[in-house]
């Protein structure tokens, strides 16, 4: 019989965890509701959430899928009907023509970059995102056993990789390299030139391209391209979270190279068995017209509120040294007033109310003269946010 536990000996953890970093700001939100709860009224510009609700069309769909019963297992790769919808939405949109076969149905982009990183990394190898970047693209890196080989990335790029950087990065250990277009925290976009430049860096060297694509849709003056404009073999990940409001709803997409398709079928099925049933019956009302109509106007209204909320904060101080084309972020030097962007957070949420996420979320280049902004509220509460600053940053 095996002794009972001590408390003299630790629960053991994964030496992974370690590397696994929290996201500062939800320290933040925490301290944001509490104040809330006391009577507080807090703006709320650090949320990276759509603040629309899911469209009508696509509740009609889900409500319907439940009474008829779609409640059951799908294909680990997704409803046959609905991987044929994302390809025709390629098509309409991009004038691209995707196999229905190369496209993989997740629980969300998160379970799209699990699956992607799970057939691509043994321990020890190494992906190229860049920093400033989505942190979580790092963290599946590691949870493989991977390394995340951060490439520091500034305005001169417009925040986004080039090749040059991969050349210079890329070594026998390398694997990838990871772009986000529109990017998160920044909302810039890598264009069609760079694209093909990026996937041809990682071609040569016997890598691949990950492209992360969830902001598409949500972007202002033209459609930004999609990696499969220039190549059937980048890895191109989306989600039905963003431009289609369905946050809640954890569904995504993957568009993979041919030769990855089994393998990330055979994964999907040992890790998610599927994707919720209900949640693919309900996306496939998201590619009407009827729901494009809707998507299109809050297209509209986070274009209104970008164009508000840039200008007022350089008015402010702020430096930003473009306008961003997509999501709906705005990553600000905050230089002129901090060289600690967590403490200068923590001070703009208890002193004006106003809640944002610090830079050290996003990387380590030059992580502590960054803060997002997010216009994921609306135009009111983003003008009390910018009245509320000003009164803090020139009392």
């Amino acid at each position: 019989m095996l002794p009972l536990r001590t408390m003299s000996k630790p629960f053991p953890h994964a030496a992974r965890m370690g590397d696994i970093a929290p996201f500062h700001v939800m320290d933040l939100l925490a301290r944001a509701r509490a104040m809330e709860a006391a009577g507080s009224d807090v703006v709320h510009m650090e949320v990276g959430e759509p603040d629309f609700p899911t469209p009508e069309p696509v509740l009609r769909a889900g409500r319907q899928a439940l009474a008829d019963g779609h409640t059951g297992y799908t294909p680990a790769t997704g409803l046959p009907a609905l991987r044929e919808a994302i390809a025709g939405f390629y098509e309409r949109r991009y004038g691209v023509t995707v196999d229905p076969a190369r496209i993989v149905v997740t629980p969300g982009a998160s379970g799209a970059l699990q699956l992607v990183m799970g057939v691509l990394l043994n321990p020890g190898d190494r992906v190229l995102p860049p920093d400033p970047g989505y942190p979580c693209n790092r963290h599946f890196v590691r949870l493989f056993e991977g390394e995340g080989r951060a490439i520091p990335v500034g305005p001169e790029t417009d925040y986004q990789l080039e090749a040059g950087h991969l050349e210079g990065a890329w070594d026998e250990r390398t694997v990838a390299a990871m772009v986000g277009s529109p990017a998160n925290p920044t909302g810039t976009v890598v264009e069609r030139e760079q694209l093909q430049a990026l996937n041809g860096a990682a071609r040569e060297r016997g890598g691949v391209l990950v492209v992360d694509e969830i902001y598409h849709g949500l972007v202002y003056g033209g459609e930004a391209p999609t990696a499969l404009s220039v190549t059937e073999e980048a890895f191109v990940i989306n989600s039905f979270s963003k431009y289609f409001g369905m946050t809640g709803w954890r569904l995504g997409w993957i568009v993979a190279p041919e030769a990855y398709v089994e393998a990330l079928d055979k994964l999907a099925g040992n890790i998610f068995l599927s994707p919720s049933a209900p949640a693919q019956h309900a996306a496939l009302a998201a590619f009407s017209g009827e729901t494009e109509a809707i998507l299109e106007e809050r297209r509209a209204a986070f274009r209104e509120r970008r164009d508000f909320l840039l200008p007022a904060l350089r008015d402010l101080g702020f430096r930003l040294p473009g306008a961003p084309r997509g999501a709906f972020y705005l990553y600000a030097d905050c230089s002129p007033f901090t060289d600690d962007s967590f403490a200068f957070a923590r001070r703009v949420l208890e002193e004006a109310g106003v809640a944002i996420t610090p830079g050290i979320d996003f990387g380590a280049h030059r992580a502590a003269e960054h803060v997002r902004f997010a216009y994921t509220t609306g135009l009111d509460r983003l003008a009390e946010g910018v009245d509320r600053l000003r009164r803090f940053l020139v009392p």
